[in-house]
């Protein structure tokens, strides 16, 4: 079983609602899905979801590596050699996780069908039954994220992820009312997206969000600020999680020989698929750290992909993949019993892709065929 061909879709995906983070606003969110066909007929999907702000790589860009550099490069390889395939992906082109990541997801599809089997299956088995799903609230007046996180406890969600990441004393106000409506027995974990900049406002922030009990603090410093975790860690009882610090093995490596946090976000998006993601995984389990599988609001295939990654690993105890749920329409049909997840035990990711949906957000598309 060889690819045959590799067909590239720029799609735009329309939300229920805007989403706002500390550095844009959604809204819509711009995709790529890649499908993949081998030459015995297997086909595979594959989702690239680009962040300029967190690997560098944007909705044009990603596509044009895709059609001119990867997809030539992988015709003709077995889609199950997962580690030759990233060597080669690697050595046609530094970095670019993000478009890599689309590949790899639809190997890992394709090569699940072709087995008949899951593709956690490929991934090591699998380890979790079920998880719970975490309500991401946007960025808003501290008495609208508190209503909405009402609102959202009445439909069963025990958790919430808040973003934030505007001004340190706005945001300390959005943290407070939502802990006040919620009460002490929802869990709230604290986005910052990099928009505190550094440790010193972080420390006074958090000085003054001792009462409210996070779970954790999420990426409040620069990306590249590895040592500013270190310090906010290091001086603070909240646990703390690094996420755009974390793309690849360096970060991860350097994380891990500074202590710098307690709690790593991957995403495949930031590491270039499911099989990095694993290897990742792995790394954070002998430092003792856990982990959790991050979205970049992908659709039913890049979020079942991530869904496949966490449900095989130990290390892996959360995970925050609930772009289907703000889509007014999704190209695939990936289930949620809010407020959890119980994956399938379907072959490959288990998503069946409407075609036909497929076509109509499609803004533009090539293919790209072996001789």
């Amino acid at each position: 079983m060889k690819i045959q061909e590799v067909e590239i879709s720029a799609i735009r995906l329309p939300l229920h609602d805007p989403f706002v983070i500390s550095y844009a606003t959604y809204e819509d969110m711009p995709s790529i899905i890649v499908k993949l066909t081998t030459d015995t007929g297997i086909t595979g999907y594959g989702e690239a979801v680009a962040d300029d702000h967190v690997t560098g790589e944007s909705w044009e860009g990603t596509y044009a590596v895709l059609k001119h550099t990867l997809a030539p490069a992988v015709l003709g390889l077995y889609p199950g050699e997962f580690e030759r395939l990233h060597d080669v992906m690697d050595k046609a082109i530094y970095g670019v996780p993000t478009a890599k990541a689309a590949i790899d997801i639809a190997c890992m599809d394709a090569v699940g069908k072709a087995l008949g089997v899951p593709a956690y299956q490929l991934l090591g088995g699998r380890y979790h039954d079920r998880f719970p799903i975490t309500h991401v609230l946007s960025i808003g007046e501290p008495d609208a994220m508190a209503a909405e996180a009402a609102g959202r406890i009445e439909a069963g969600y025990r958790s919430f992820k808040m973003k934030v990441g505007t001004e340190a004393r706005e945001d300390v106000r959005r943290i407070q009312a939502v802990r006040k409506r919620v009460g002490d027995d929802i869990a709230i974990r604290v986005d910052v997206n990099q928009g505190w900049q550094n440790s010193a406002v972080t420390l006074q922030a958090l000085k003054q969000l001792e009462d409210c009990h996070l779970d954790w603090l999420e990426q409040p410093v620069k990306a590249d600020d590895i040592d500013g975790l270190a310090e906010v860690k290091q001086k603070s009882a909240t646990p703390l999680m690094a996420d755009e610090s974390l793309r690849g093995m360096k970060e991860m490596r350097d994380i891990i020989a500074k202590r710098a946090a307690d709690k790593v976000n991957i995403k495949l998006m930031k590491c270039g698929g499911m099989y990095p993601a694993m290897k990742l995984a792995h790394m954070a389990d002998m430092a003792g750290i856990d982990c959790q599988i991050g979205s970049m609001v992908e659709s039913s295939i890049g979020s079942a992909a991530g869904f496949h990654v966490a449900f095989s690993q130990k290390a892996i105890t959360s995970v925050e993949l609930t772009g289907p749920l703000k889509f007014s329409k999704d190209v695939g049909d990936l289930h949620y019993d809010v407020p959890f997840i119980c994956l399938s035990s379907k072959p490959g990711l288990g998503v069946d892709v409407d075609e036909a949906v497929l076509a109509e957000l499609t803004v533009f598309k090539d293919k790209v065929t072996a001789l």
